[in-house]
């Protein structure tokens, strides 16, 4: 089983069609099917079923489809890996992180990297913590900034803690306040209308959750936004929200900030990576440097 086998066959059942399939690896299409045939022979089992017009996945191709992926992004870790200079000189990192993370902590963390590195490529993709973990596992992501705990916890990844940040509320400075005094206390959000985000967020769910636990289902006014969305509609006066105190920070004009009333709501911010996998040296690099917030942070 090669390599080259293994990225023709994926190809092939991304698009669906071995003449697209040729076209976007770069070679003549008898060759590819070639070599799918060869790839087939080799496993004792069909990998697609032909039909003019429709190409499919047997039970076989399913079942490798998933392990394909995971050896060829291996495969381009490795090689990275072994191209990069001694001195970092150049070479990639790719860091998943939720859109509140990538919002409130890493703009001052990748601009110092970069400004240690500037050959370094840095390619970022903004996702749930669910969705992360999973690309962490097929080895699409080198680390992640997830929101503990785990959605479902994973013995194949290495989490380590980052930092625990109070969450606030923030609304519109034209608005009544929410609560009564400097805080504002969960039970003061009852009646109050708010802006959520979508469902996958783990905002949503540690909000949604406290309600419930005072008691009382929250009134969205607006629901299903991104992060740069939901303070939007904030601002407009459209309702209240609660988010990182990190975040609110960097929002700047235009939104009320205030605190939640002891003992509040946290949220744990860590750093995974595969068990079975080092991360490459340029992420080595960038997980120590986002670790000394860990330092900071205590």
């Amino acid at each position: 089983m090669q390599l080259q086998q293994l990225q023709y066959f994926v190809a092939v059942a991304e698009t669906r069609h071995f003449t697209r399939a040729a076209e976007h690896v770069h070679v003549a299409q008898p060759s590819l099917s070639q070599q799918i045939r060869s790839l087939e022979r080799e496993l004792g089992a069909d990998l697609f079923l032909r039909a003019r017009g429709n190409i499919t996945l047997t039970d076989a191709g399913e079942a490798l489809l998933p392990l394909a992926r995971r050896i060829l992004a291996d495969a381009d870790t490795a090689r990275h890996e072994v191209q990069e200079l001694a001195q970092l000189r150049r070479g990639r990192v790719r860091l998943g992180a939720t859109p509140s993370v990538c919002t409130g902590l890493l703009p001052d963390v990748l601009r110092a990297f970069h400004d240690r590195y500037p050959g370094i490529q840095l390619m970022i993709e903004e996702g749930g913590s669910h969705d992360l973990v999973r690309e962490l596992a097929r080895g699409a992501l080198d680390l992640a900034l997830v929101v503990l705990p785990l959605p479902t916890p994973s013995p194949a990844l290495t989490t380590v803690e980052v930092l625990r940040e109070d969450l606030v509320v923030v609304s519109s400075p034209d608005a009544q306040a929410p609560g009564r005094g400097r805080t504002v206390r969960i039970p003061d959000l009852e009646g109050e209308r708010m802006v959520m985000f979508r469902h996958g967020y783990d905002l949503r769910e540690l909000t949604v959750a406290a309600c419930r636990a005072e008691g009382f289902e929250p009134d969205f006014a607006v629901e299903g936004g991104e992060m740069d969305a939901v303070l939007g509609f904030v601002r407009a006066g459209l309702g209240v929200a609660v988010v990182p105190r990190m975040v609110a920070t960097r929002a700047g004009r235009g939104l009320r900030v205030t605190p939640l009333a002891r003992p509040g709501l946290h949220r744990t911010i860590a750093l995974a990576h595969r068990s079975d996998v080092a991360p490459p040296r340029a992420a080595r690099e960038l997980q120590r440097m986002l670790l000394l917030l860990q330092r900071a942070d205590r």
